[in-house]
């Protein structure tokens, strides 16, 4: 048997982009970030990978090969933080986050791996201009990489949620070429995941009642998507609702499934100053972007935010995979994760332009 190339996930959050590189054969070695409450999640679902707590700010490829004694990988991912480069933030260039990817060069430049993939918020190809895009090119290039990059949406590869990202994939060796994949679904033979697809079996909790943080399925999976998700699943985790005053409840049952802050009364448009404000999902569509917070999204048909669970599915986590810590942490944890079947999908073409 081969053995497996071996893969570093730089700002490696809970663990989405190590998991869909697991899942797709290779053997991750380490995952670097500076929330402890993600590196003890990464840890509890990826126990053979390395959990190291370090801020990428001051934290050196030499101090990490010195920390861990790892001396070689195979290919480095991750997703420096996004803040400076989203379209919900101010947008300033010289924002001193937008230059956590120059740490990214450095291991890359430190370990010249086979091939690294960096992924962020599609915005950053056009942001100044396209000048953060340029500069990310200019240095791997300057380093020796060959570079593509794309923009792909997660509910293309079978996940319920139409999140956009953007992938940079570079190449050590310019002989070899990496084609990104090609949609899995959206055709008539494979249709996109719907919400109703992803968390129907999870429907049985409504507006007030509450589950332990481990607790029994009580519906059965009603769809393949589903069954995939419960497949090695000791118990329904992180499935606990968040209950809100009755004046909420009521604001959100007035909101139709897929509706918005439209569908109130005007005078209640302005009670939330977001545009996003009391979203429902779609329940015969992929949901939209899973965030951080929550405060603003609903259940299909209950009304609350989704719980952890619900949120993980969305995300295409398995319900095996564990998020630890208080919930308004396990919410942002799975919010800012990779969902792993895009990871998956990525990686799958990177073992074949590898090979």
């Amino acid at each position: 048997m081969a053995k497996k190339l071996t893969c570093l996930d730089l700002f490696c959050g809970c663990g989405g982009l190590s998991l869909g590189f697991q899942e797709a054969g290779f053997s991750v070695v380490a995952g670097i970030d500076s929330w402890k409450d993600a590196l003890i999640t990464h840890e509890k679902n990826l126990p053979k990978a390395r959990a190291v707590c370090a801020d990428l700010f001051n934290f050196s490829p030499e101090d990490f090969r010195q920390q861990t004694k790892i001396t070689k990988v195979d290919v480095i991912v991750g997703g420096p933080p996004c803040q400076g480069f989203s379209i919900a933030g101010k947008r300033i260039v010289d924002d001193k986050r937008n230059k956590l990817y120059k740490a990214f060069v450095e291991f890359v430049s430190f370990y010249k791996p086979q091939a690294f993939v960096m992924e962020n918020v599609p915005n950053l190809l056009s942001l100044a201009g396209g000048l953060i895009r340029d500069a990310i090119l200019a240095d791997f290039s300057r380093i020796g990489y060959n570079v593509s990059y794309k923009v792909l949406c997660a509910s293309d590869y079978g996940t319920p949620q139409n999140r956009r990202r953007v992938f940079f994939v570079g190449l050590r060796d310019t002989r070899a070429k990496y084609e990104f994949p090609t949609p899995t679904h959206g055709t008539d033979n494979t249709p996109f995941v719907s919400c109703r697809d992803a968390i129907s079996d999870l429907d049985f909790i409504g507006d007030t009642d509450l589950l332990p943080e481990r607790a029994e399925y009580v519906l059965q999976p009603q769809s393949d998507y589903q069954r995939e998700m419960r497949k090695n699943s000791p118990a329904l985790l992180n499935h606990v609702a968040t209950i809100h005053t009755e004046q909420t409840r009521a604001i959100i049952k007035m909101v139709p499934d897929g509706g918005n802050y439209k569908d109130l009364p005007q005078e209640l448009w302005s009670t939330r100053k977001v545009h996003i404000a009391w979203t429902r999902m779609r329940s015969d569509k992929p949901c939209f972007t899973i965030d951080c917070g929550h405060n603003h999204h609903f259940h299909y048909f209950a009304n609350r935010v989704p719980t952890v669970r619900e949120a993980a599915r969305i995300q295409s986590f398995p319900d095996s995979f564990e998020i630890i810590g208080i919930k308004t942490s396990q919410l942002k944890q799975v919010g800012n994760a990779v969902p792993p079947l895009l990871a998956k999908a990525v990686a799958l073409n990177l073992l074949k332009a590898l090979s």
